[in-house]
């Protein structure tokens, strides 16, 4: 590696004593099977895992990886529960390497710091300005600070099996993104809290072979809801929470038959029913000629070209073993 490279690397990324641990380096791109490299798992990917622990403005945490390991996507779930439903399926918390946050809103970053003071082997990851943005608007202590990598949109890391861009998005948050997750030949995506899709987020969503997309609220139910005009104004804004039907078009103009299932995310409880998002999405995909399961695994919803599954506002979803 070369001393310029380096001296910036070291600019990007701070002085953090994790630096030399955890950075990226030039070798990271140099070999897309590099993370195998991992020096906790050297064991070959298989299916992915994937399991939501609560989904929605009461809060939101999900598991992503394998057998050997993985990530948690945001910490805005009680920490019991989720070590306990990740205990029962065969991840020991030594496993989980981090968690990444999406953005700074409370309901995705309340436990963060309680689980990795609790857990010292995990880091948080997150760019700069989201770990700024948590620090100034939430009571949280500076030690926090402790436990951060820093990442940076569209540049690649390395980490519990999986290479992992983030991505930009649309929200009124502090430094918003989405993830995209890649192992085994296979494309996890992750695209939450955001009142439009953009170019950046599309070109990532469009990649997916499994799709975590928001399906915020029914226009409908939105409208003549209880809602102040104030507020929602803020749901329909291009940064606030992504429309039913915005959704759907999205996947059912985008589909491709390596897109195998779509995860809907962050249901509004008084704008919205899993039901109602859950047919305005097979709605749009049936009249695009895809058949559509229901996520059962039942055989004859295997045979489906697609499956949807809406995730549970307060509750686990399915432990879904992704083989396609």
């Amino acid at each position: 590696m070369s001393k310029n490279y380096d001296k910036f690397r070291q600019q990007r990324l701070g002085g953090s004593r994790w630096v030399d641990k955890y950075a990226i380096g030039e070798l990271d791109f140099k070999d897309e099977n590099s993370h195998k490299r991992d020096d906790h798992d050297n064991e070959p990917w298989k299916a992915f895992q994937y399991v939501s622990f609560g989904s929605g403005s009461s809060g939101n945490c999900s598991f992503l990886g394998n057998e050997n390991g993985g990530v948690l996507i945001d910490a805005g779930i009680d920490p019991e529960h989720v070590y306990r439903d990740l205990e029962a399926n065969g991840i020991k918390l030594s496993k989980v390497k981090g968690i990444l946050l999406t953005h700074d809103h409370a309901d995705h970053i309340r436990y963060a710091y309680k689980i990795v003071r609790e857990n010292k082997h995990m880091r948080i990851y997150c760019t700069p300005r989201l770990m700024g943005g948590l620090l100034r608007h939430h009571n949280v202590s500076r030690r926090i600070k402790d436990y951060q990598v820093s990442i940076f949109k569209e540049i690649p890391f390395f980490l519990a099996g999986m290479k992992i861009t983030a991505f930009d998005t649309s929200h009124d948050a502090i430094d918003n993104m989405g993830f995209s997750f890649e192992a085994g030949g296979k494309h996890f995506v992750v695209a939450t809290d955001m009142g439009v899709i953009t170019e950046r987020a599309a070109h990532y969503m469009q990649q997916a072979n499994y799709l975590m997309i928001e399906s915020n609220y029914d226009r409908t139910m939105l409208d003549t809801g209880k809602y102040p005009e104030y507020l929602k104004a803020r749901v329909r804004g291009a940064k606030g929470h992504l429309d039913n039907e915005v959704a759907a078009q999205f996947v059912a103009s985008n589909y491709h038959d390596g897109l195998k299932w779509v995860f809907l995310c962050h249901l509004s409880n008084d704008n919205n029913t899993p039901d109602v998002a859950l047919q305005a999405m097979m709605r749009a995909l049936k009249e695009r000629g895809v058949s559509v399961g229901d996520g059962s695994f039942a055989p004859i919803e295997r045979e489906k070209d697609i499956q949807v599954y809406a995730l549970p506002r307060y509750d686990t979803s399915t432990w879904f073993v992704l083989e396609d």
